[in-house]
């Protein structure tokens, strides 16, 4: 039989092949986190006719004579190239501008994906569409990220207050001068808030710096000894307030200033009291930030965090084996997985957006015009092997 036969039957089945990639790759265009296939071919066996000869000093060398025996596939890729994001509105909607794989586990097996449409599942655990666990990394380990409803956050006691900003040398002002009266917030050991006055003066001798707290709420209102703020350059000198002072609490109990980013320089008064505690509170909503975190935002304001999504990146991306459902698999040629928070050469998170395929219609319609030309040559060849037979067979009439 005819070598070009042979020829045109794996010619054809390559095509063949390219053409069921293009097909998939235009079945998913609308898919979110779909990363399209690519064929390429290279030759196969060579039969050898003649070898090659060296030269001598009466003739020249001669080439290698031999005739090919088709085609075969080369490989068959993913390309992992990034696609535009589109906005949806939708804060479980999670795009990665940049590299990364989204973690996600089923049972023990870690898999990886793009496709960053998620959802909370009756337990509150953050899941795909599949109903695998969205993953988030704590201190170098994996786990779930659970948004409990239900959640509620005991109230804190305040004990602490952050003096920061700025206070200029008081002996270039006028005795009795200082910032204007302000307000701050502080909890008791009850969990009831309470609303101060504080105001920073210079002293009496004109050389330092006094705080004075008071409490309106009260009648007569209660107004506690000044606080001395003692500067040895370059810092403050720490302090602390008694609270029964101001009737906020029955017991004796003390909060401590913290100074260490009160500063004396310039000439203008920019200090400020910031206290920590807060009332009770229960989860309200949760949303997630550009570098990954989850964050619970609970009905008295304050913000906690739920966990950090997790990456991953790959030395080798081409290595990894698709596993159907949006999902990605590690492989021995991939490389092992480097989890990590967004950030630290990872991609960012974009909330409200989900990433598109990264098909190309205008090109897989130009490849599919190409893969049937070549499969229509393909098959002219069989044909004209075909009629050649027929001539051998017609020798014997």
């Amino acid at each position: 039989m005819l070598r070009s036969m042979y020829s045109g039957i794996s010619g054809m089945k390559n095509f063949q092949t390219k053409l069921d990639v293009i097909g998939n790759n235009i079945a998913n265009v609308n898919t979110f986190g779909f990363k399209k296939g690519r064929v390429t071919f290279k030759d196969t066996m060579n039969q050898m006719v003649a070898g090659a000869s060296a030269a001598t000093d009466s003739r020249g060398g001669t080439n290698p004579v031999q005739v090919g025996l088709g085609s075969t596939l080369a490989s068959i890729d993913t390309i992992h190239t990034s696609s535009s994001l589109q906005t949806t509105g939708r804060s479980l909607d999670l795009g990665i501008d940049g590299d990364g794989y989204f973690v996600v586990k089923q049972g023990d097996q870690n898999l990886y994906s793009r496709a960053g449409n998620f959802y909370v599942d009756d337990n509150g655990t953050l899941v795909t569409a599949n109903g695998l666990k969205v993953q988030a990394y704590r201190n170098g380990v994996l786990e779930d990220i659970v948004v409990n409803v239900n959640a509620s956050l005991p109230a804190l006691a305040t004990n602490e207050m952050k003096l920061e900003g700025n206070l200029p040398d008081p002996t270039t002002l006028p005795l009795g001068s200082g910032s204007e009266v302000q307000q701050m917030k502080v909890v008791d050991k009850k969990g009831i808030e309470h609303t101060l006055d504080y105001q920073y003066l210079v002293n009496d001798t004109g050389d330092g710096w006094t705080i004075q707290f008071t409490n309106q709420k009260v009648t007569p209102p209660k107004i506690a000894d000044p606080i001395d703020l003692e500067y040895t350059a370059p810092s403050f000198t720490a302090a602390e307030l008694d609270l029964t002072e101001l009737d906020l609490v029955d017991g004796e109990e003390t909060v401590t200033l913290n100074i260490d980013n009160l500063k004396q320089e310039g000439d203008s008064v920019t200090a400020q009291v910031n206290p920590n505690g807060n009332l009770s509170g229960k989860l309200e909503s949760f949303n997630i930030g550009p570098t990954g975190e989850v964050n619970g935002v609970y009905s008295n304001g304050q913000i906690r965090s739920l966990g950090t999504i997790a990456l991953a990146k790959f030395s080798n991306t081409s290595g990894l084996m698709k596993a159907g459902n949006n999902l990605f698999q590690e492989t021995i040629n991939s490389g092992t997985a480097n989890i990590n928070i967004p950030g630290s050469g990872r991609g960012s998170i974009a909330s409200g957006a989900l990433e598109m395929s990264n098909v190309d219609l205008s090109e897989e319609f130009t490849e599919m015009i190409t893969a049937q030309r070549g499969f229509q040559a393909n098959t002219r060849i069989i044909t004209t092997s075909d009629e050649i037979l027929q001539e051998l067979v017609n020798l014997k009439r």
